[in-house]
Parts: structure tokens; C-alpha cells; sequence
């Protein structure tokens, strides 16, 4: 018997039996030999921690863009907090922590740069979504077009990560929440690290619930979760919890999100974006080799195939590559 068949037989003994067994796993789109030692799940998580749009979201906008300062979230930040909470739920109530973690760190993978500013431009110059971008990352843009042909389980995960998404496995549904306990608290500390909101202005009523501190608030979404989903085939919260991060994310949307101070730059950013669309779909000779490979290929569209390739850029290489095409070299610093 293999490692991995002893490990499979280990998820048997010990997983809730409302987990996703590795073994049980619907599979891959592409047929492959499986690995000795990691069961399916674990070998996703690494495919993703190792390729290279993982390791670009180090410098993608989470909320601010460009701040000043070393500590504010990135994109990559923000995927390794959302992993945490998802690992500590999937943990307590003995779901698979391979397959949780590998839908937390995909599940951002397809995000563009400036973060939802730049989801905004390309969705307006051409349908786009962050959560089905990511999908198409792993399926068809990573590794020269070639995908990581992971699991239908983990993919599944990737789309349903929004709000409005119904996820198929309990670890998928894990991830959901997570990603809003997540944002919701890191965005706020940040929030208040930029002086844009100050720990009083959050209203006492949501304080009264969730906990006076950031610390406190993570704390009790968390255990929440854990203690309403323990031994059921659904993950819930309780009615006054949610309705208390629900309250939370829209204050958190009224004062941050929309906040001059915090987003007065995004019109910039969405202008850059759409220059930047509109110049390779007048240029498409100008992109990467792999890209217009892929194109040929697949017949995928241009339209997509650049939304492709700004999609996957960084916050630093996009305003590289305007000013490039855009701005005189004699006026460049």
C-alpha cells in the first residue's frame, strides 16, 4: 500500500462523514497517473502554491492601492488569511483541510490588478468576473496554456467563492464564509492603520455582537461557524452573527470601500486598465508569444485572450507596461 492509499484509508477513519474524501474525489478533466505519496486534494494545493499567478498576487491591490506602508494586505495576504480561517473551521469539524486550503489559496488566482477597480474595467469593456477568471487560470491559462488540471472539487470551490455562489462540498462552503470573516476584518484594520475609520465609528450595536477589537471579531465569527456547523451537512452561522457581519460589510462598504480617501484614485486605475485593453486589442501582435499561441490553439477570442493577459498582470507591471505605450520617454522620471 502507498502513502497516499494509507492516507486516503486515515480520511475514512477519521473525516466527519460529511467531508470530501480524497479517494471519492470526482477527479481531473485530464487523466493522470496518481501520485504515491499525496492524496489528490494535497497535490492541487501545491500545484497552486507553486505556479506563477499564485506568487503575483504578492503584488496585486487588495483594498488600497500602492499604500505607503509595509502592512497593509496585498492579495497574497489576504489569500493566506482566508486559508488560515478556512484550515481552523475545516479542522474543528473534520472536513478535508487539503481540499479547504487548496480552494483558499486558488480561489483569488484570476484577480486583476487594483483589484476590483481593475474587475470593473475589464467587465466593462468585456464580460469578466474574478471568481470565473480564476477557474480559467487553472484550467487553461497556467503552466504556457496548458492548465493544472486540478480536481473538479477544488475548481468548484474557485467559482462558488462569492456570495451568490453554492458550493458543492462542505469544504467549498467553509471557504465562502471565510473569505468575507476575512476581508472583513483585515479591510477594517486597515482601515483604521490608514486613519479612515477609527475603532468608535463602528456601530455599537455590530461591537456588541462580534467583539471590540479586531482580534475579538475574528474570534467569535470563527467559533460561530464552527459551533452552528458542528455535525451538519450544511456550514451556517447563527441568525445573529450573520446578521451582524452583514451589517458589518455594509458599513465597512459605505465608509471604505466607497471612501474617496481610500478608493479616490481607482478612476485612474480603471482608465489605465481600459487604455491598456483597447491598445492590445488594436496590437494583438504585442502580446506574449504564450498568449497568442493559446489563441491559435483554442480559438479563444481576442477579447478574452487579453483580458487574459491583463488579468494576470501585477499592479507594478501594468503601469509599466502604459507607460511604455503611452507615456513619451522624455517625460518618464
Amino acid at each position: 500500500m502507498t502513502i497516499r492509499e494509507q492516507l486516503e484509508e486515515r480520511e475514512l477513519e477519521y473525516l466527519s462523514p460529511y467531508a470530501a474524501f480524497s479517494r471519492n474525489s470526482k477527479g481531473r478533466e485530464k487523466t493522470e497517473e496518481q501520485c504515491d505519496i499525496r492524496p489528490v486534494f494535497q497535490r492541487d494545493r501545491d500545484r497552486i502554491l507553486h505556479c506563477k499567478s499564485f506568487r503575483r498576487l504578492k503584488q496585486k491591490t487588495q483594498v488600497f492601492l500602492l499604500p505607503k506602508g509595509d502592512h497593509y494586505r496585498t492579495r497574497l495576504t489576504h489569500t493566506l488569511e482566508v486559508s488560515q480561517n478556512a484550515r481552523t473551521i475545516a479542522k474543528a469539524l473534520r472536513l478535508n483541510e487539503d481540499l479547504v486550503e487548496a480552494i483558499a489559496l486558488g480561489h483569488d488566482l484570476g484577480h486583476t490588478p487594483f483589484g476590483h477597480a481593475g474587475e470593473r474595467a475589464l467587465n466593462g469593456v468585456y464580460h469578466f468576473s474574478h471568481n470565473e477568471q480564476s477557474v480559467r487560470v487553472v484550467e487553461c491559462v497556467e503552466k504556457q496554456g496548458e492548465g493544472l488540471n486540478l480536481t473538479w472539487e477544488v475548481r468548484d470551490g474557485i467559482m462558488n467563492h462569492q456570495t451568490s455562489g453554492h458550493p458543492h462540498t462542505l469544504e467549498g462552503q467553509v471557504l465562502r464564509l471565510s473569505d468575507k470573516i476575512a476581508y472583513i476584518n483585515h479591510d477594517m484594520d486597515d482601515a483604521i492603520r490608514a486613519g479612515i475609520l477609527a475603532e468608535s465609528d463602528i456601530p455599537a450595536k455590530y461591537r456588541k455582537v462580534l467583539g471590540n477589537s479586531g482580534k475579538e471579531r475574528l474570534d467569535t465569527m470563527v467559533h460561530d461557524v464552527i459551533t452552528q456547523s458542528m455535525d451538519r451537512p450544511v456550514i451556517v452561522m447563527s441568525g445573529e452573527v450573520q446578521a451582524a457581519m452583514a451589517g458589518l460589510r455594509k458599513f465597512m462598504f459605505e465608509n471604505v470601500y466607497m471612501n474617496p480617501k481610500a478608493k479616490g484614485e481607482e478612476d485612474k486605475a480603471v482608465h489605465l486598465i481600459e487604455q491598456l485593453y483597447d491598445y492590445y486589442i488594436r496590437h494583438p501582435e504585442l502580446l506574449p508569444g504564450q498568449y497568442l499561441r493559446s489563441m491559435e490553439r483554442t480559438g479563444t477570442c481576442r477579447e478574452q485572450t487579453v483580458c487574459d493577459y491583463i488579468a494576470g498582470m501585477t499592479d507594478n507591471y501594468a503601469v509599466k507596461k502604459y507607460e511604455e505605450f503611452f507615456v513619451p520617454e522624455a517625460w518618464k522620471n
